[in-house]
């Protein structure tokens, strides 16, 4: 699929554009929200029932062991979504942007099962978090702070939420002005950091 191609997808985020499908007509439209929201590092709040759950290692997490795997549980329905904008168009299209070193995931395992995740691109230091599942309690915030702990490790710069949800609030997100998102962008996709 022509527009989202690996080399449209990274001009793209460089950008700070991103695509959604709709979900009845698989028609995708790119966003540029104003405001953006964002994870800061430095914000990321773990609540003392997480850090607990953290500490036991109930779970196992690795990082770009089931890249598609994580994507298709992302778009599987769940209570609140009953039909997702993730299409096997998007796995496609993701899953070259992968194979690139230009988009990645983090798994969550309860034994042999996979039962959290998250997936994103990552351009320099900036990392847009696209989306995340769970399939048992709290297997998505582990996925999420495992991930922002790797990348702050490695010297990411910048973690992109796209939109404010009251679940990602609560974890520390903020909104920031298109602006200042820009500024930010152009600053992290420079930095010489690697996944």
């Amino acid at each position: 699929m022509y527009e989202l191609s690996p080399e449209v997808l990274v001009s793209a985020y460089a950008q700070g554009y991103f695509p959604m499908a709709e979900p009845n007509t698989g028609d995708i439209y790119w966003y540029d929200p104003d405001p953006r929201t964002i994870l800061p590092f430095e914000r990321l709040h773990v609540s003392r029932s997480l850090a607990r759950t953290l500490r036991r290692g109930v779970f196992t997490v690795t990082f770009d062991q089931c890249f598609r795997g994580v994507m298709r549980a992302c778009a599987e329905p769940a209570p609140e979504r009953e039909e997702s904008w993730i299409s096997e168009d998007f796995v496609t299209a993701y899953g070259n942007l992968f194979e690139l070193g230009f988009a990645h995931s983090a798994e969550v395992w309860q034994e042999d099962r996979l039962v959290g995740g998250v997936y994103g691109v990552s351009i320099g230091g900036f990392f847009a978090g696209e989306s995340m599942f769970s399939r048992v309690s709290d297997g998505s915030k582990v996925a999420l702070v495992s991930l922002m702990r790797h990348l702050q490790t490695q010297g990411y710069m910048l973690f992109d939420v796209q939109f404010m949800t009251a679940h990602l609030q609560r974890l520390g997100a903020v909104d920031v002005p298109r602006a200042d998102y820009k500024k930010r962008l152009a600053k992290a996709i420079r930095l010489p950091v690697s996944f």
